[in-house]
């Protein structure tokens, strides 16, 4: 049955839409919302920044890590690093690999999806051979086989789809080529490079499964597919590839950049694009509460432009059930339109269920961050 047509209640002063056209100065709107954007929500318009705090106590607050130091990151397995955020759905490390893998790895927990923030390498998988660069997506379906060789040492977010596998997002009324063209996507080769690498000599897996590592050894390469056909791959895509959705009148919300869909979560991309031209549109990211998601949000490169003394290779975390947004100078930059464009690119995570932080990413925590909203004197 089709949805009809609801009216929202308007109370008091506030604007006619949403992140636009606010009905005075000197206000500041802020968005709670369900589902992820996708529900039901109701804008405020405040006195005061709903970011104003002075003091806070307790574990519900926001978080800032830097996974440039997480200090066992540089592991020839992926399954040697450590857990840094995660629940039963998503599990999310960083990886720093300098050298060749001399065995495969293979994870059974789920489908891993890696983002190459330095360096490159060739691939090799079940699948045949796939060159990566940095900038690249590899999505690696659950139980693939698979060794990278780096060019240069490489630095990787990993993200697990624990509870199924990924998938691309309903992209709706603005047709499937929106974002990204399904036909960017890259599948690996069986290709010269592959056929190269046959080999009659003993190749070890490590396989992973209930978190618990089993060695497999074979008195051969077990990549030694001469062909195979389907819809199940190993597929590539680099972020230089995506087309973000935009209004020049319109501040779109983060789902309009989701990239990938997992059981629980998704994943977005930020990358550059121009910000909203229209004298009454909002031209930074609204206030807002997402009740019921996780946020994560790992820093890739450019200039965060919501952000304060945050760097490459850095991540933020905010926790559903408290309000959010960008910082002071950023507000106050959007308001002036000082900046017609966006140079940032950010992988953003949400997950609908709570994430546990492990030790070793509390070691990399900036316990100040919960304050960065404060406005400088």
């Amino acid at each position: 049955m089709r949805k009809g047509i609801t009216y929202p209640h308007r109370e008091g002063i506030c604007s006619k839409q949403a992140h636009a056209d606010f009905p005075t100065e000197g206000i500041y709107e802020r968005e709670a919302g369900r589902a992820g954007f996708f529900g039901p929500a109701a804008h405020f318009h405040h006195k005061h920044p709903p970011t104003g705090w002075s003091d806070w106590e307790g574990e519900l607050r926001p978080r800032a890590f830097n996974f440039n130091q997480v200090s066992d990151s540089a592991q020839l397995s992926p399954w040697d690093v450590p857990l840094l955020l995660s629940n039963q759905q998503c599990k999310i490390r960083v990886w720093q690999l300098q050298q060749a893998m001399p065995f495969l790895a293979r994870n059974a927990d789920g489908d891993e999806l890696l983002f190459i923030h330095k360096g490159s390498a060739e691939l090799y998988c079940d699948y045949g051979h796939l060159s990566v660069v940095e900038g690249d997506y590899v999505l690696i379906p659950r139980s693939t086989n698979w060794r990278l060789e780096p060019h240069q040492p490489m630095f990787i977010l990993m993200i697990e789809n624990s509870d199924g596998a990924y998938s691309l997002p309903d992209k709706g009324m603005v047709g499937q080529h929106a974002v990204f063209d399904p036909a960017v996507l890259d599948v690996p080769a069986i290709n010269k490079a592959f056929k190269a690498q046959y080999s009659e000599s003993m190749t070890q897996v490590k396989v992973k499964r209930h978190g618990e590592v089993s060695t497999i050894t074979y008195p051969f390469n077990p990549l030694d597919a001469i062909g195979w056909h389907g819809d199940l791959s190993v597929v590539r895509l680099n972020w230089r590839d995506i087309r973000p959705l935009m209004s020049h009148r319109y501040h779109l919300p983060p789902s309009a950049h989701t990239t990938f869909v997992g059981d629980g979560f998704v994943v977005c991309t930020f990358v550059p694009r121009p910000i909203e031209s229209d004298p009454g549109a909002l031209k930074v990211p609204f206030y807002h509460n997402n009740d019921d998601y996780d946020e994560v949000l790992f820093y890739h490169e450019g200039d965060f432009f919501s952000r304060d003394n945050i760097e490459a290779g850095m991540v933020t975390f905010h926790p559903a059930g408290f309000t959010h947004g960008p910082h002071p100078k950023a507000f106050a930059a959007g308001l002036a339109y000082q900046k017609k464009r966006t140079d940032e690119v950010a992988v953003m995570i949400d997950t609908r269920h709570a994430l546990a932080f492990s030790e070793q990413a509390k070691q990399v925590e900036q316990p100040d961050y919960v304050y960065s909203w404060r406005e400088s004197k």
